[in-house]
């Protein structure tokens, strides 16, 4: 993928690590409303009537020494201007501080919420005491806490507070993309070393793309100043043929753009992007702390549950105490707000063990953190490169959740099972339409067999598993294919075979519905280099030729 100029990289990592510890992931927020005409953006310094609601501390008003969680000592959590975070305002009264006959008043906690859209780092809240737990995607997390750990400190995340589904996407404007393969030769604009540029990175690694055409793809990096609105205006403008966004900017790009359309989104990918809550391990190893922690968690999870029954509630807990809702709702009109919940879940109890896999199967948050740790390790986004892995199970505490799970036994029940229902009829109207993206895997076979081997087996659990359990709402399509040598018709029948060998073992040892997989046997009718000219991406006709033999895994389903 073509990258900026070492320098200009450079500038835009000292921009996005120095200031926001590699995480643009809300810095535009304050610019996303840039271009709407009559709107005044909200300013950080900004004087407002009501402390509380612009989300302004008052530092005189908080007393250390009293107890954490008291009215003088409020729990103080950072968050940014996202709607994904309404449930905690529901809880707390429609307010960042907690109200009588709240959520929280009812638990005998007081919570604070600061509104930090300029992101500070988390050694720089948890050293100065600003707060004690903070918001993070669980990407953003994996890229962060080596370097909080570095810096003397630690936190573990404490629960799932939402899951995109549908608000970060891949969007493009040009006629001829219509396909992760399609963006070879385009250009694509984002934020670099965003929750939306690993979904990219993921999406692009795992395309039938040849390692040529993967760089031929133009990553246009906006200025992390400019923010999502830079990189929509990026795409509004035609200077790019792709972006990649997330909401609000993604709903208003569909709408400004005649002719855009979805090419990939978290709609698809439903086990990808997740928010987390961090907080400080110095308070998590306290009895007290804990006690404050678990009254927090579980305010939270109640609160999902109101605003999932009063979401106009929810959308007036953002206007009221986010400047940036505010002016939304003034220049779009509430409706538009409350259709941005759409394409995200706020995970309560039930998503949280299902998600972090408490009532069996995968813990998807666990794989995410070790993918993305792996991810941006590559691309440069830690600020100490040399920092050391951190196991995905000591990023988590799960205490919380735990507890909560076990006073709800019908969460756990319904967490046990399928969050989706796949149907024959469902996929064969997917796989009518043009395949998402197709990642190629090497499985090998025997000469003339379909028989797996051992060693087939583990490539399947390492290459194809997770890029399923990544994309958890689609249908598939699983071929076998051919090199161009032996007989046509002798191919065609090996080919199907393999591919039935292959999905044999998805549904038996994984347990995916069979109804999610279309097996097809292409031979040597679908090749993806031509063995004519393997020069021109750069191949031997060896690899040419190994490349065309692989068994293929086509994404089908919602954009």
């Amino acid at each position: 993928m073509a990258q900026l100029t070492p320098l200009a990289k450079g500038l835009v990592t000292v921009i996005v690590i120095g200031v926001a510890a590699s995480a643009a992931w809300n810095l535009g927020l304050k610019e996303k409303l840039q271009g709407m005409d009559g709107v005044q953006l909200p300013t950080l310094s900004r004087p407002a009537a009501d402390p509380a609601a612009a989300g302004v501390p008052a530092p005189a008003k908080i007393d250390k020494n009293a107890a954490l969680g008291s009215e003088k000592n409020p729990l103080r959590v950072s968050i940014v201007s996202f709607h994904g975070y309404a449930p905690a305002l529901v809880a707390n009264g429609n307010s960042l501080r907690t109200r009588p006959g709240s959520i929280y008043a009812g638990k005998d906690v007081h919570v604070q919420f600061l509104i930090q859209d300029d992101i500070p780092t988390l050694s720089t809240i948890f050293e100065s005491g600003t707060a004690q737990c903070a918001w993070r995607t669980s990407d953003f997390w994996a890229q962060e806490q080596p370097n909080l750990r570095n810096s003397g400190h630690d936190g573990r995340a404490v629960m799932i507070v939402d899951n995109t589904q549908g608000g970060d996407a891949v969007i493009s404007r040009h006629p001829e993309v219509h396909a992760i393969e399609d963006l070879a030769g385009r250009s694509v604009a984002l934020l670099q070393f965003t929750p939306s540029h690993g979904m990219l990175i993921d999406a692009i690694e795992n395309s039938s793309l040849t390692a040529r055409k993967k760089e031929s793809i133009k990553l246009v990096f906006i200025n992390a100043e400019e923010g999502t609105a830079g990189v929509r205006a990026a795409l509004e403008s035609g200077n790019v043929d792709a972006a990649v966004l997330w909401d609000p900017d993604l709903a208003l790009a569909q709408r400004n753009v005649t002719g855009s359309r979805i090419v990939y989104s978290t709609k698809t990918a439903t086990n990808l992007i997740f928010d987390v809550m961090v907080c400080d391990q110095r308070v998590l190893a306290r009895p007290d702390g804990q006690a404050v922690i678990q009254k927090f968690v579980a305010g939270w999870m109640e609160g999902v549950q109101a605003a999932r029954a009063d979401p106009d509630s929810a959308v007036d807990a953002l206007v009221k105490t986010e400047e940036f809702f505010k002016l939304l709702a003034e220049k779009e009109g509430k409706p538009f707000i409350k259709g941005l919940f759409a394409n995200v879940v706020w995970t309560g109890v039930e998503d949280n063990a299902r998600i972090l896999g408490l009532a069996g199967g995968t813990n998807h948050y666990e794989r995410v953190y070790r993918r993305f740790d792996e991810i941006y390790r590559k691309e440069g986004a830690l600020a100490n490169p040399k920092s050391p892995v951190i196991a995905p199970q000591d990023s988590f505490d799960y205490r919380f959740i735990r507890a909560l799970l076990a006073q709800d036994r019908a969460a756990g029940e319904a967490a046990a099972k399928p969050a989706v229902t796949f149907t024959h009829s469902a996929l064969q109207e997917a796989t009518q339409k043009t395949a998402i993206v197709t990642k190629p895997v090497m499985v090998g076979f025997a000469t003339g067999t379909a028989e797996l081997t051992k060693r087939a087996q583990k490539t399947i659990d390492a290459e194809m598993v997770p890029f399923i359990e990544n994309n958890g709402k689609a249908y598939f399509e699983v071929s076998g294919n051919s090199d161009s040598t032996g007989a046509r018709e002798t191919n065609l029948r090996l080919s199907d075979a393999r591919a039935r060998a292959v999905v044999d073992y998805l549904v038996t040892q994984w347990e995916f519905p069979r109804q999610r997989f279309k097996i097809v046997g292409n031979g040597p009718d679908r090749p993806l280099c031509n063995e004519a000219n393997p020069g021109g991406e750069g191949l031997s006709l060896e690899d040419c030729r190994a490349m065309n033999r692989t068994t293929r895994i086509a994404v089908f389903g919602g954009r």
